[in-house]
């Protein structure tokens, strides 16, 4: 139930933004997807943050968040690359 609650909550502070930006909602399709990348990247303050306070990089906390992974989801390749570099069982021949 309390997942709910937050979920009402987070809809009516952004209800609340969109009437003081005097943006109707929904949102032009512009102004949609620079809110929901918003989003995705302000989900990453506290874990990236908490890395920095450890004393990492910037570099350093963004890869240990899997930032990039969230943000962009599974880019195209990286998936077939990561097959490609296991190597093949013993006694299989590689291709």
């Amino acid at each position: 139930m309390k997942i709910y609650l937050f979920s009402l909550g987070a809809g009516l502070l952004v209800g609340v933004i969109y009437s003081l930006l005097q943006v109707r909602s929904p949102a032009p399709p512009l102004v949609a997807l620079v809110g929901l990348l918003g989003i995705l990247v302000g989900e990453q303050v506290i874990p990236v943050g908490k890395q920095l306070l450890t004393g990492s990089s910037l570099a350093a906390a963004w890869q240990k968040a899997a930032c990039a992974t969230h943000i962009f989801g599974m880019l195209p390749g990286r998936h077939g690359r990561a097959e490609t570099t296991t190597p093949p069982a013993h006694g299989e021949k590689a291709s």
